[in-house]
């Protein structure tokens, strides 16, 4: 208890070094009449649904809105979403609104801005309701940070009970849902509710700009939280009718470190009580009509995984060597082949382009470091991707098998990947078919030389002298 008092005066002061420094002006004509924030601790990605109302007082018309974010949940933000709500109850509808990080100054101590673009301004006295959803990743803090094997895990999640905005708020409420009802303590800041798995902050009334009261609950979570270090998937085009995808996985368990032994008897016959915090399994989720696949770490093929299919999707379950303690790590390459006609298509102008799945198939996990490499078949040209969030992008040359000139490599790479990332990206490329032809002509060429070269040592005469005859 004197840990979490030492930790929340720690969260005060920071709060109080931010409301210090200067921020910049909120638009005047802008002000939210009701804000609810709903927060998923469920998981150890955090999922943040806001639900705003927001009115227009002033003269002008308005066509953005900040969204503030402290340096803090700027850090762990892994992606942002948002919408504008349209009808009422079963008939309301949402339009997806452009979110984009502001280029604004930052605000107080460094609080970063997100701008959503609106359809259309919104006009004096005019309000429009937007549903926002983001993700912070690796802001659920272990605590203890090491348990042993016949422990529960216990962590720390760091909040606010007010909305942190640049716009002044009329009402609003914070509610959080915790995986269990073993809340061990939590911050109380009148007005404060607890029902079972849920607490309730607020509501609060005419809060003005930047308003900020920090919190501190600590909670039982026995969720998985799988991390991967870092993934590289090498999705290879071949116009002879298949795409091979290879993805090599260094994977982690970022809960609470294990100490002291691991047994193995105890973890099999104590199921629900022993390494709860623990997780044994996987589910990777592939395309449809996936075929030869393959699961295998540094030793050799994994046999202990499951393939299922059907004309939607497909789902592997795999299951590592060992199972997967906090701070334990497995490294692994799971490969597979797709039909070329179900992501590889023409365009009316000639252009080929690769309609793939960004992200990571493993379901409820974190990336940290993203590569996905897309190799282009030999005599590609004037490679272009699309994508629908900021990655970075580069180009690179691989030589394979009977190339002459190499293939394109186009390289994407993103970091603090979420399984909400996993969206479509195209590839575009130039690519004639007579370049098709270029492995077969040399394969042929390569057999006819060998054929001429043992023809003509079969009839030349090497002797240095003809024998006589008599």
């Amino acid at each position: 208890m004197a840990i979490l008092q030492l930790a929340l005066v720690f969260s005060i002061l920071t709060s109080l070094s931010l409301l210090a420094g200067s921020s910049p002006s909120p638009s005047p004509d802008l002000q939210i009449v009701t804000a609810e924030r709903r927060i998923d601790l469920n998981s150890h990605i955090v999922k943040v649904f806001l639900t705003l109302k927001i009115e227009n007082i002033g003269e002008s018309p308005a066509s953005e809105v900040l969204l503030a974010y402290s340096p803090t949940e700027a850090d762990r933000l892994a992606l942002v979403k948002a919408a504008a709500a349209a009808g009422k109850k079963k008939r309301k509808s949402y339009l997806t609104l452009d979110v984009k990080p502001s280029e604004m100054p930052d605000g107080p101590n460094g609080t970063k801005y997100y701008l959503i673009h609106l359809l259309k301004p919104l006009g004096k006295g005019e309000a429009i309701t937007l549903e926002v959803l983001y993700y912070l990743t690796h802001s659920l803090e272990p605590f203890p940070v090491e348990i042993s094997q016949s422990e529960a895990q216990l962590v720390y999640y760091r909040d606010s009970a007010k909305i942190l905005s640049p716009y002044p708020i009329k009402e609003q409420a914070t509610f959080l849902k915790s995986p269990s009802s073993r809340i061990e303590s939590f911050t109380r800041v009148v007005p404060t509710d607890r029902a079972n798995t849920e607490l309730r902050y607020g509501p609060y009334e005419d809060q003005p700009p930047y308003s900020y009261s920090p919190i501190i609950i600590h909670f039982e979570n026995n969720n998985a939280f799988a991390v991967v270090e870092e993934l590289v998937r090498e999705i290879e085009i071949s116009h002879w009718g298949s795409i091979q995808v290879t993805e090599h996985y260094q994977l982690v368990h970022a809960g609470a470190r294990h100490k002291g032994a691991f047994s193995r008897v105890e973890y099999q016959s104590k199921p629900t009580h022993s390494g709860v915090s623990s997780f044994k399994h996987l589910l990777a989720e592939l395309p449809p009509r996936v075929h030869s696949v393959y699961y295998r770490d540094n030793i050799g093929n994994i046999s202990s995984s499951r393939l299922r299919t059907n004309f939607k999707k497909s789902e592997l379950l795999i299951e590592p060597r060992y199972p997967l303690f906090g701070g334990w790590k497995s490294t692994f390459v799971i490969g597979y082949g797709v039909p070329l006609e179900d992501f590889l298509f023409e365009a009316a102008d000639g252009t080929r382009y690769l309609n793939y799945s960004f992200g990571c198939p493993l379901a409820d996990t974190v990336v940290e470091k993203l590569t996905v490499k897309v190799v282009l078949p030999e005599g590609s040209k004037n490679p272009s991707v699309v994508v629908p969030f900021p990655v970075e992008q580069r180009t690179e040359r691989k030589y394979s098998y009977l190339d002459v000139v190499g293939r394109t490599v186009v390289v994407l790479e993103k970091a603090n990947v979420v399984p909400d990332h996993k969206s479509p990206f195209q590839v575009y490329y130039q690519f004639s078919p007579i370049y098709m032809l270029a492995e077969p002509l040399m394969l042929t060429s390569v057999f006819f030389l060998f054929f001429m070269a043992c023809v003509t040592y079969l009839h030349l005469d090497l002797s240095i002298s003809k024998t006589k005859q008599t």
